[in-house]
């Protein structure tokens, strides 16, 4: 069978790298190929137009690849041409990744739990306070807002609540024992409540809507089965929630709990609150959400309860809907959970790719003009120009030695204050990806996940020649 001959289109820096990896890779994937080097340093200032008018296609190839920083619309190359034209990765070493990780299906995203984001202790808030947070758990992904009512006091401001947020379309639960706040609230729209026992079963009756079962008791069982008959009875809509207990409070216990309950009753709604643990537990939230996800996807537990109110768990609900989408797609296919959903590697990157001494060193005899590269390897910042090839572990080492780089032995002449402040931006954000395990690009911020902010690229305009001035890149 013949092989696709992939034509790779390149900068002049970066073919040198591009040579090395291709035969091996070209090799494990199984792909011919040929490598275009564009009359241009920096492939990230090609576009789609410009590559058009300069790339020479061999007659042999199949398919045209692109960097991932050429920007714009693919259509004046791909009118040049009848063979498919994609972009690549931004950063040549994640070609192995491109090759043997293919895109998610087109059906990824498909989801089966319901996200409920609970507004805490909302007697306490102003409307415009509930509403704030609502419309940001809403956008977040949460599929319903959950009230949540002070216990020892009756809320009379509930259903103004419950009727401003279902008019700004969001859909509405009511988190309380009391059936003097459920009663309005469920009045006024709230569809379902959270929670029903012993105290308050028979009023649930009168309710008209969807609750939640839990036990009398939050350490066992105790209740439960007598609430379930008396609202399955009634022909109440509900689902269970056995009551997730915190770590040393019995957390093992209740999760087996879950386990007999879905025992017991093999075809029920359930429900699970997971901000028992992601709120009482000294660790990013992120891990936590992910796991008990999938315990509920593969229990079939088809709803969970979470909130945002500890700052480690400032994105709970964002994580939660990505977390979901995972699990219900690893499950569904019997696939691990990885290599999936990257929104959710947070902290540290899943792989760190790093250019080695060597490839920094031929850059740096290559380099011909004052622009300022940096990197990252083997525990350093490195900074890279025209004459120029520093490297240490402390960024403050690293602008000490670049004062005396200068051709004269001083100030290098393009190291002005912009530029200054430009480079302690760059080198604080290796700094950090070197101290966290993470990849560090010039000019892109890092990447944290879900939690990622995109960065603007910070090129400076080059000054006039007779200043002698550049712009880092």
């Amino acid at each position: 069978m013949a092989h696709d001959h992939i034509h790779f289109v390149t900068g002049r820096l970066a073919h040198h790298s591009l040579e090395q990896l291709l035969p091996e890779l070209a090799s494990e994937v199984g792909f011919d190929y040929s490598i275009d080097v564009m009359p241009i340093t920096v492939a990230a200032l090609m576009t789609p137009s410009w590559i058009a008018k300069h790339i020479q296609m061999p007659p042999e190839a199949t398919k045209v690849l692109v960097p991932g920083y050429c920007e714009g619309d693919l259509a004046p190359l791909q009118a040049f041409t009848s063979l498919p034209v994609e972009r690549g990765p931004r950063d040549l070493r994640h070609l192995p990744r491109f090759f043997s990780h293919p895109a998610n299906p087109p059906e990824y995203g498909t989801h089966d739990i319901e996200i409920l984001a609970e507004i805490n202790n909302c007697p306490r808030l102003s409307l415009d306070e509930i509403l704030i947070a609502a419309e940001h758990y809403s956008q977040s992904g949460a599929d319903v807002i959950d009230l949540g009512c002070d216990p020892g006091s009756t809320w009379t401001d509930v259903a103004t609540a419950v009727k401003a947020i279902k008019d700004r379309g969001i859909r509405v639960s009511i988190d309380s024992l009391n059936p003097q706040e459920i009663a309005p609230a469920v009045q006024a729209g709230a569809e379902l409540v959270l929670s029903v026992n012993s105290t308050n079963r028979t009023a649930a009756v009168d309710w008209g809507v969807e609750v939640v079962a839990i036990p009398d008791d939050p350490h066992s069982l105790e209740g439960l089965d007598e609430t379930i008959e008396l609202l399955a009875s009634a022909s109440i809509p509900l689902r269970i929630d056995p009551i997730l207990e915190p770590i040393s409070f019995g957390f093992a216990a209740s999760l087996g709990r879950y386990l007999e309950t879905r025992r017991r009753y093999p075809d029920a709604e359930m429900m699970m609150g997971i901000g028992n643990l992601t709120e009482l537990t000294d660790v990013d939230s992120a891990g936590i959400n992910v796991l008990l996800i999938g315990f509920c996807q593969e229990l079939g537990i088809r709803s969970i309860l979470t909130t945002e109110v500890i700052n480690w768990a400032r994105t709970s609900v964002r994580e939660c809907d990505l977390a979901r989408r995972l699990m219900y797609h690893a499950i569904s296919n019997q696939v691990l959970p990885k290599h999936i959903e990257q929104g959710l590697v947070m902290l540290r990157d899943e792989e760190v790719l790093a250019p080695t001494g060597e490839q920094i060193a031929e850059l740096a005899a290559e380099v011909r003009d004052n622009n300022y590269r940096v990197f990252v390897s083997k525990g350093e910042i490195h900074l890279v120009a025209r004459g120029v090839n520093l490297s240490d572990a402390d960024p403050f080492k690293l602008m000490e030695s670049l004062r005396t780089a200068g051709a004269d032995g001083g100030l290098p002449k393009n190291l002005d204050p912009s530029h200054a402040f430009y480079l302690g931006y760059e080198m604080a954000k290796a700094r950090i990806a070197l101290t966290l395990g993470k990849n560090y690009v010039q000019d892109e911020s890092l990447d944290w996940g879900l939690a990622t902010e995109p960065e603007q690229r910070h090129y400076l305009k080059a000054e006039p020649r007779s200043k002698q001035q550049g712009k880092p890149q």
